[in-house]
């Protein structure tokens, strides 16, 4: 398939429900959260689900202090983003490959049938190459499974005794260290200090990195100065650059400050059908094609 011709046009919400499932706290943030922000101010209802608790993902800092302090920073980003709600669910990191698929698919079956989303939002579970991370392997294999599950009455019958009703998410958006091709670029030029911001909140896990990156050049015989200045000092530079240098790469092709890129799925892939034989219904808010061009994909 080839790359798309041109920006995702974003539609106002209306309210409608876009629900993100990720791995880590700043998985939605660094992925996506210049397209998150700019929902948000389109009048989506934008809610994240962190699938675990980010215990490890600091240096110099204990195991219970890190848990605490990282879900403090994951709602402050959120909240810089425009995020309408979040929820905790407390899997340990970097232990997914240990743990039950089919029990992480039914959490995130119920989210879908709690919040009833229009768009659901997640790591690409085709993701290329340089998708080393196995706790985003895990969620993207439950969330894609979890998307049609969620319309089976005979998936979790325990959700509907409770009230919550089957649900078919309309459009599925995944992201990845690349998507497993690009469909869909999103402009987000206008967002990019909202994401800087919002980055800047996960303190621990930006630490972190730093101090990866320079273990990592140590043994390759170099040194970084900004980074010695960031592990301990001020972190805005180092990550105003990465994130900066990432999107405007991205946006190059279409000559977009700015950009995200995404493998968007529309209709379960068979979006022709609603120009083939469907009818809008009454009172539904957006068109059929809440998000993109006419005629696309």
């Amino acid at each position: 398939m080839s790359r798309p011709t041109a920006p995702t046009a974003l539609a106002p919400g209306g309210g409608r429900v876009v629900l993100v499932v990720a791995a880590h706290a700043d998985d939605p943030t660094l992925f996506c959260g210049g397209t998150l922000a700019r929902l948000a101010d389109e009048g989506w209802r934008v809610v994240v689900c962190r699938v675990t608790d980010d215990r490890w993902d600091s240096v110099g800092v204990d195991e219970a202090t890190t848990i605490e302090r990282a879900a403090g920073e994951f709602r402050a980003a959120m909240a810089t983003l425009g995020v309408s709600e979040v929820e905790d669910w407390g899997w340990p990191t970097d232990t997914l490959g240990d743990a039950s698929e089919v029990r992480l698919r039914e959490r995130v079956i119920r989210a879908i049938r709690t919040h009833r989303p229009h768009t659901l939002v997640t790591h690409d579970p085709h993701s290329g190459v340089d998708e080393d991370n196995q706790d985003h392997w895990v969620v993207a294999a439950a969330v894609a499974e979890a998307i049609w599950c969620a319309q089976f009455d005979k998936h979790h019958p325990e959700h509907l005794a409770e009230g919550l009703e089957v649900h078919g998410v309309f459009e599925q958006w995944y992201f990845g260290r690349p998507p497993a091709r690009v469909t869909d670029v999103v402009d987000v030029t206008a967002t990019m200090d909202r994401v800087v911001d919002a980055a800047l909140c996960h303190e621990l896990p930006l630490r972190n990195l730093v101090h990866q990156l320079r273990l990592q050049a140590r043994t390759g015989g170099w040194r970084i100065p900004v980074l010695d200045d960031a592990q301990d000092g001020d972190l805005r530079p180092v990550v105003d650059h990465l994130l900066r240098s990432r999107a405007a790469e991205t946006g190059a092709p279409w000559e977009l400050g700015a950009a995200e890129a995404f493998r968007v799925v529309r209709f379960g892939g068979m979006l022709p059908l609603l120009d083939v034989l469907g009818e809008r219904l009454d009172g539904a808010a957006g068109d059929e094609r809440p998000n993109g061009a006419a005629g696309d994909r």
